[in-house]
């Protein structure tokens, strides 16, 4: 397939944005930004929370703020509830394309944007598994497995019926594409994410990173990048950690920000264990990686995970868990994934790489990201691929609404539709 010929305006509207401790929602959104405005000649709306409505235009690309309260008990997320507030940038700028990027509320402020702007495609990015993560595992914690069951029945059905009206959905591994098709949800792609293997290299090491960090030891030094809080299980590593034995002279790295960090400065006081903060420049983060010499990771509910492939590229193998997109990202060879919780696993994983040497295991992980994940090929195929089904549906739709029998892919090729 091939993207319309002609300029567009691209829409992202997530709530999964936050200008510190940004998973890879915030990643994907500034990839894409560098990718649409080197690489073409659209122009980008981005629409996240913030403190304060704001709109800052710079050339091709538009950034909105809108006002939003912080999440209870998240230092960094906001959550929009002024859908009426988006709704009026939308139909401002009008864009051609609206990239949906979580499953909260404003899913639907572009569904009933569409549905008035008929010509607007619709493409929803699945970048978390909700029923599972949000809804079943919140919901047993809190009243156990049969209400969770039921929550995420609801949940399930929610998903069916919102990503239906979406002209496009994708998801970002084969396992949830499966999952989504289990649900009525047919017209998806796989949309693997990239990874920038000449700023995230072996050759970024610093050899006094450790020593910057107060860490002392001369066995493995772990590290963790990501939010640190009880979705990315970040509590469980510092479990892990208090199984190696001292012997080993390990230390740990946590970069990140969240609900957890001031919980876990507390409780490894006395430790090997450093909690810098969040790294918001891209260059100090390959660095810490490169400088370290195994990733840890602990998150069960991973879609594809970024800071896993650029660990990778780093030059780290991986202990993880066997659980979401891990086994993806971490097949045999390139380290090794321990049931989900199991601490103890995890630690002598650790020691068994460190054991066996794990230079050799992080240059194969290197060998097998390179050439496999770039952020070019994730956005070649979303543009080029994924929009384009997007805004073929969209003329068939207005086609079948309105009764155009001759709208359709010689308007979408000329750009007239």
């Amino acid at each position: 397939m091939v993207l319309a010929k002609r300029d567009m305006l691209i829409c992202d509207l997530t709530q999964s944005y936050a200008p510190k401790g940004g998973g890879g929602v915030s990643t994907y959104l500034r990839e894409k930004r560098e990718h649409v405005l080197e690489r073409t000649g659209h122009r980008l709306l981005q629409i996240v929370p913030g403190p304060q409505d704001r709109i800052v235009e710079r050339g091709r690309h538009i950034w909105v703020e809108v006002g939003a309260r912080q999440v209870h008990g998240s230092p960094n997320y906001r959550f929009i509830l002024r859908t009426g507030a988006v709704r009026e940038v939308l139909e401002h700028f009008r864009p051609d394309v609206i990239e949906s990027l979580c499953p909260w509320v404003l899913p639907w402020t572009a569904i009933n944007y569409a549905r008035a702007y008929p010509q607007t495609a619709l493409v929803a990015g699945y970048h978390t598994d909700f029923p599972n993560v949000h809804i079943h595992r919140v919901g047993a914690r809190l009243f156990g497995d049969s209400a969770a069951e039921h929550l995420r029945g609801l949940a399930v059905r929610y998903a069916a019926k919102t990503y239906d009206a979406f002209d496009r959905v994708y998801a970002l591994n084969e396992p949830v594409r499966d999952q989504l098709a289990q649900w009525g949800i047919g017209h998806v792609d796989v949309l693997s994410l990239g990874v920038d293997t000449k700023a995230f290299s072996p050759s970024r090491r610093d050899p006094g990173f450790r020593a910057k960090l107060g860490l002392k030891g001369n066995g493995p030094l772990l590290i963790y990048a990501g939010r640190l809080d009880n979705e990315k299980r970040a509590d469980r590593l510092v479990d892990m950690f208090r199984r190696l034995p001292p012997e080993l002279g390990a230390g740990l790295v946590l970069l990140g920000d969240g609900k957890l960090r001031d919980k876990l400065i507390r409780e490894t006081r006395g430790m090997a264990v450093a909690l810098p903060g969040f790294v918001d420049n891209r260059d100090d983060l390959a660095v810490a990686l490169a400088s370290s010499d195994i990733y840890v990771s602990a998150m069960a509910d991973e879609t594809f995970g970024i800071s896993v492939i650029e660990a990778q590229a780093s030059g780290l193998p991986v202990v993880g868990v066997a659980s979401g997109a891990m086994p993806d990202r971490v097949p045999a060879g390139l380290g090794l994934l321990a049931p989900v919780d199991d601490v103890d696993a995890m630690a002598a994983y650790v020691q068994a790489i460190w054991a066996r040497g794990h230079r050799a295991m992080g240059m194969a992980a290197r060998a097998h990201v390179a050439g496999r994940f770039s952020w070019e090929q994730t956005f070649n195929h979303l543009l080029d691929d994924v929009y384009s089904a997007a805004l073929i549906r969209r003329a068939e739709r207005r086609s079948q609404r309105f009764g155009w029998a001759g709208l359709g892919l010689g308007e979408l090729a000329t750009g007239a539709a």
